[in-house]
């Protein structure tokens, strides 16, 4: 009776290990991209450390690690992130951009938002925060120093990983929201 037992455990933690991974990534929550998220915004506080007390005093904020974008004339861009409340992780967002212009080229790069306060982040998570040609985002450059107000509530900051991008365009940005349950 007890090598039946043994030899079914092996098969029920596999069964239940799979059950519980996939909930959690129905949920919303992906051990991976919260990693990287974390990651992510690590390295954009060690290259602008004054991002620092713009995390310790935000309600909220969302980390897009790697956001994916190439134009010529017309462009596109996208990425996924985890969103933070209380350092908590509370949910993903995929963000979507659209550009027309002048420009040519392709990068890779983060992104955090800040949000300042309740009703900034409830916008956000209600699908309600766009971002247009007049939002300005603070790229990050190691080194840098920055002195940047919110605007409605958000502060937005991107960091270049790679490649090469020559624009003069307009375009937006909008995001998603799924919480974690």
């Amino acid at each position: 009776m007890k090598t039946s037992m043994f030899k079914k455990l092996p098969l029920s933690l596999f069964a239940f290990s799979f059950l519980l991974v996939s909930v959690s990534y129905s949920q919303g929550w992906k051990p991976e991209l919260e990693k990287d998220s974390r990651d992510a915004l690590s390295t954009m506080m060690t290259d602008a450390p004054k991002l620092k007390s713009y995390k310790d005093k935000a309600y909220a904020w969302a980390v897009y690690p790697k956001i994916t974008k190439a134009a010529f004339v017309i462009g596109g861009a996208g990425g996924e992130g985890m969103v933070f409340h209380n350092g908590n992780p509370v949910g993903t967002s995929k963000i979507k951009q659209g550009s027309f212009g002048l420009q040519a080229g392709g990068q890779q790069y983060s992104e955090v938002i800040f949000f300042q306060n309740k009703e900034a982040f409830e916008k956000f998570k209600n699908g309600n925060l766009k971002f247009s040609a007049q939002t300005s985002a603070v790229a990050i450059v190691p080194g840098a120093s920055f002195d940047v107000a919110y605007d409605e509530g958000v502060a937005v900051f991107t960091r270049v990983k790679g490649g090469i991008m020559a624009e003069a365009a307009l375009g937006g940005q909008h995001f998603s929201f799924v919480p974690v349950e």
